[in-house]
């Protein structure tokens, strides 16, 4: 690949990666003036923008999402670092608790995302009760109180996500945040 061709590249990444964060900042509904009763007014991005981006959302938050719970839960808890006496448990349980409420709140973003593609929408209907039991894991990460299944559990649901959103035509992988967006939560 040519050095032109590259920059090119990166500068169209660039572009996209700025048109994400703007859209996802801003999008917000805004009441229009005059009316009655604060109805929702027009949105920053008109439906088919929507559906033109639901799938590019859905692959970014679901594959935050599996990068956090694969980085700090599925393997400090394979590596044995929950286990009491392990060397640096309550860092690595607190980072666990962090990333369970990052990867959920992003699974909840990545299901609103897919609200705007109908393949994915239906593609990700089963696995919605799934997502909404991982609530409170984040919680019993941090408090030392997950087990064995819980942390199954977890994996499971993210794999699921992976899945529909492959047979709906949106591959996800991995891409892991890095750990101050973990701490804030990843709510937006």
């Amino acid at each position: 690949m040519s050095q032109r061709a590259r920059r090119a590249a990166v500068a169209l990444l660039l572009a996209c990666g700025l048109l994400l964060t703007g859209t996802a900042c801003g999008g917000g509904k805004t009441a229009k003036s005059g009316t009655q009763g604060g109805e929702p007014g027009p949105t920053a991005t008109g439906s088919a923008e929507r559906q033109k981006f639901a799938k590019t959302r859905f692959v970014t938050n679901a594959g935050l999402a599996a990068g956090a719970t694969y980085q700090w839960i599925v393997k400090p808890f394979r590596n044995g670092a929950f286990k009491k006496g392990a060397d640096g448990r309550t860092g690595s349980l607190v980072k666990a608790g962090l990333a369970g409420t990052f990867a959920y709140n992003r699974l909840k973003a990545a299901v609103n995302n897919a609200k705007g593609d109908p393949t994915l929408s239906k593609a990700l209907a089963p696995v919605t009760a799934g997502i909404e039991s991982l609530k409170g894991l984040g919680t019993k990460l941090r408090k030392g109180e997950a087990g064995d299944a819980d942390i199954n559990d977890f994996d499971k649901v993210v794999t699921s996500v992976k899945d529909a959103g492959r047979s709906a035509g949106a591959p996800v992988t991995d891409k892991v945040p890095s750990f101050s967006d973990v701490q804030k939560g990843g709510g937006s």
